[in-house]
């Protein structure tokens, strides 16, 4: 047993039955889900049998093996195959017959993390450095982009298919088992999704195949293709010379598409069961009373003329969620810089503006690094750092990243109408809006995420207009019908903001537009801008009057 090991066990994150490898100190490392834990001495460990051991190194040891760059005759991969992917060999003292196998590990910049050393005789492993750091197998490689990659559950079924499959397209692989497939296609999500097709090639028995559907899950509809094997793994078509069945079983290979047609009486008594969805209320008791809070799976938009208070409303949710959930939150904010939108959530704790400068001047460095800790500290903040021109495609992309890779729960995009305009093809509004509300909906299906969308009005006609207190309507959203159709709720705000009273003048008025969970539609609450705090709170009226009134009986 590797000196400074005690023994192995269960993993109390992936389930892995003896994957956690127990150290001296007390810490564990799953090589299966590469989870770290501080403290594994209470975890039911159970000594590594002599006859089965595996090797594995602390995450700190040093990348200390060294070997040479040359063939793989065994395994039938040729010098020119193990040059692209970095992997070396070694033999015992001056011996020339290979010993071991040196598969090395890059991070995203390039540089050597990592490396998996596996004995030709005894198919022992270990792994020296740190390979949570590391991208997939062979990653650093190819570029990203292209028709196809193709991910495997080995560093030598990688190689065996990059060889089969003529070397033309990137072919790389998981790093530690099929149990930790998923959270690894995560890490590199972005460098999958930048291929228009993934083809994901698993070893051939049951985890592996689970694991492939797990791992295409993760993508948009028919962007991944299953490979069906009729033997165990592609290096065992390359060492039989079967590179053409290989490769016929490859291009075989069927789009994963979800099974989406099922007898409802096979539901059972499972329509009863609550947990298709999160939820979190409204921090203002009329819209929860209207709506019975927020839901994931659902597209909320939410509307209003210029200067009604979108922003601040925005802000008052993201801080809400942050302290009512555990998840995690993305944002896209497109009229503002990554900058801004921190001090914007910082403000809502700090009870400050602190999006203004001469503000932000008021306090000391002590006071701003708190409520930034408390805050995006929590590291719970996603935001979409952008610049130049943004294409709706991008958008959807990094939608789905924040979701699929991220894990993030409830997303912000603010807003759609500069999405649309900001178009150099955009010759109908109108359609441009309908097919990328047509995306977002889907999204928010595939994704199951709780979409927090922002649209502008339309300049209405007449002499009074939105800034003057207008009453909102679903015919006013600017462009398109689709919003309203394809949005779960419609949530529009107004403001007098011309009115000779300063209360009625800074008091939004919530108006429920649309409302698919409930129907209940009209007036939902009042919400009153405090100039000095920059927070909204919830009043009984527009009118100070009435609201004065209303506190004294409280």
């Amino acid at each position: 047993m590797q000196e400074g090991w005690l023994n192995r066990g269960p993993c109390p994150q992936c389930g892995a039955s003896k994957a956690n490898v127990q150290h001296s100190d007390g810490h564990s490392f799953c090589f299966s889900c590469e989870s770290r834990f501080s403290n594994t001495l209470d975890i039911n460990m159970q000594t590594i049998p002599k006859e089965n051991k595996v090797k594995y190194l602390a995450q700190s040891s040093p990348l200390k093996t060294d070997g040479y760059s040359d063939a793989i005759p065994s395994r039938a991969i040729t010098l020119k195959t193990t040059k692209i992917y970095n992997t070396f060999v070694a033999s015992k003292n001056s011996d020339t017959e290979q010993s071991h196998h040196i598969y090395k590990y890059m991070d995203s910049n390039g540089d050597h993390v990592a490396s998996k050393i596996r004995t030709v005789k005894d198919k022992e492993f270990w792994i020296e450095g740190d390979i949570s750091k590391a991208v997939l197998f062979g990653q650093d490689s190819f570029s990203k982009g292209g028709k196809y990659v193709t991910l495997c559950e080995g560093e030598l079924d990688a190689m065996s298919a990059y060889e089969m499959l003529g070397s033309k397209w990137p072919v790389v692989s998981i790093k530690n088992g099929c149990k930790s497939a998923v959270n690894n296609c995560k890490q590199s999500f972005d460098f999958l999704d930048s291929f228009e097709k993934i083809v994901v090639c698993f070893d051939n028995d049951a985890q592996g195949k689970e694991a492939a559907i797990q791992v295409a899950k993760l993508f948009e509809p028919n962007k991944c293709r299953i490979v069906s094997l009729d033997l165990k793994d592609p290096n065992e078509y390359i060492m039989i010379n079967q590179r053409e069945r290989f490769t016929k079983t490859w291009w075989a290979a069927e789009s994963y598409t979800p099974a989406g047609i099922i007898n409802l009486d096979s539901l059972g008594d499972s329509l009863y069961e609550e947990n298709f969805c999160y939820s979190c209320p409204y921090p203002w008791e009329g819209l929860n009373k209207k709506t019975y809070g927020m839901r994931t799976g659902e597209l909320v938009c939410f509307t209003s003329g210029a200067g009604m208070g979108k922003s601040s409303i925005m802000r008052e949710l993201m801080h809400h969620i942050l302290n009512n959930t555990e998840d995690n939150i993305g944002v896209l904010a497109l009229e503002e810089s990554v900058r801004n939108t921190i001090f914007n959530i910082m403000s809502v704790e700090a009870n400050a503006r602190l999006y203004i400068k001469e503000v932000r001047d008021q306090f000391d460095k002590e006071q701003l690094k708190d409520w930034q800790k408390k805050t995006i500290g929590t590291k719970r903040f996603f935001a979409f750092d952008h610049f130049g021109s943004i294409s709706n495609d991008e958008i959807l992309d990094r939608i789905r990243f924040m979701a699929k890779a991220l894990d993030a729960k409830w997303i912000f995009l603010d807003h759609l109408s500069i999405l649309v305009s900001g178009q150099e093809d955009n010759v109908d509004e109108r359609k441009s809006i309908d097919i990328l509300m047509t995306k977002l909906r889907s999204l928010v299906e595939e994704t199951g995420i709780s979409l927090l969308l922002v649209s502008h009005l339309r300049r209405p006609s007449g002499d009074r207009g939105h800034e003057d207190g207008r009453e909102v309507s679903l015919s006013h959203l600017r462009g398109s019908a689709s919003i309203a159709h394809l949005s779960d709720s419609v949530i529009a705000l107004e403001r007098n903001q011309q009115a000779d009273n300063e209360f009625e003048a800074n008091t939004t008025t919530i108006r429920i537009l649309k409302n698919r969970y409930t129907g209940d539609t009209g007036v939902a609450t009042y919400l009153h801008y405090d100039n000095e705090t920059g927070r909204m709170t919830e009043v009984d009226s527009i009118n100070e009057e009435d609201e004065d009134e209303y506190d004294q009986t409280l």
